[in-house]
């Protein structure tokens, strides 16, 4: 479902979310049977064709599988084309230091936008050699301050790990651990609009006190919803746009690969 005409709305702004792309530094690698460099150039290319006017582009973590450098510097090359600002966070996959040298010289790692009248803030929720997500004291009161800091913008927040249940039982204890700490934050701040995440690679959209609670399909392999054990869903790869409206109304969607078929193969390394 591609995002409406630029025109409906000109001073409304176009986000795009691209989240766990799991690139390897070998191009030809698979994850669960999918070659993951291809699906990514796929998503992008739809990307492309859907949204001729991005004002900028997520990458809500597992960025790599494997931490590579070749596969950070591979994944900025891939986007190059989307003439859109890039901001990235890290997730359980990603090797953090590898992530700051594939930043250097660039934004890439600027946790907090300003887009019109919209703050965007990504925090890292990422922990060393763990796969549950956690949020340390220092991400908590960066995201303070830039709510206290603009309390006339509308804000959208982003990290990796999901902080409520999906309904996937395999999932319920790597999500993150101290969703209420996060919570305690956005709650006392009225202008928070949605928060957005990754690493569930499937769509879910609820509404929590009036803030939109997002995740997206991954630019690989989706995992199959309200699943009880580890399960890989034969959806397509896809990604989720935002259009943000000037005054704090959002329009959100997520777009497909059509007619993309691979095999599923569970002995070709696992999540």
């Amino acid at each position: 479902m591609p995002s409406p005409s630029p025109s409906v709305a000109d001073s409304s702004l176009l986000l795009v979310q691209l989240t766990d792309s799991h690139l390897f530094a070998d191009m030809e690698a698979r994850l669960l049977g999918m070659q993951t460099e291809d699906s990514l150039q796929r998503v992008i290319e739809l990307v492309r064709r859907e949204q001729p006017r991005i004002d900028l582009l997520v990458a809500s973590g597992d960025i790599s599988q494997d931490g590579s450098d070749e596969s950070y510097a591979r994944f900025r090359q891939l986007c190059a084309p989307i003439a859109a600002p890039l901001r990235w966070t890290p997730g359980n996959h990603d090797t953090r230091e590898a992530l700051s040298r594939a930043s250097a010289g660039s934004e890439c790692r600027q946790p907090i936008v300003d887009l019109g009248n919209w703050r965007i803030v990504l925090l890292d929720s990422a922990l060393p050699h763990a796969v549950p997500g956690f949020l340390e004291p220092s991400e908590l009161a960066l995201l303070e301050r830039a709510l206290a800091e603009a309390p006339e913008r509308h804000h959208l927040i982003c990290l990796h790990h999901h902080p409520v249940s999906i309904g996937c039982h395999w999932m319920e204890s790597i999500g993150l651990r101290n969703a209420e700490a996060l919570f305690a934050v956005l709650d006392r701040f009225p202008q928070v609009r949605a928060l957005l995440w990754g690493h569930v690679h499937q769509e879910f959209d609820r509404m929590r006190r009036g803030v939109r609670l997002l995740a997206s399909p991954s630019t690989c392999v989706q995992f199959t919803p309200g699943s009880e054990d580890f399960s890989v869903s034969d959806q397509a790869p896809g990604y989720r746009w935002l259009r943000l409206q000037a005054d704090g109304r959002l329009e959100t969607g997520v777009s497909r690969l059509t007619d993309y078929r691979f095999q599923i193969d569970y002995g070709k390394g696992g999540y």
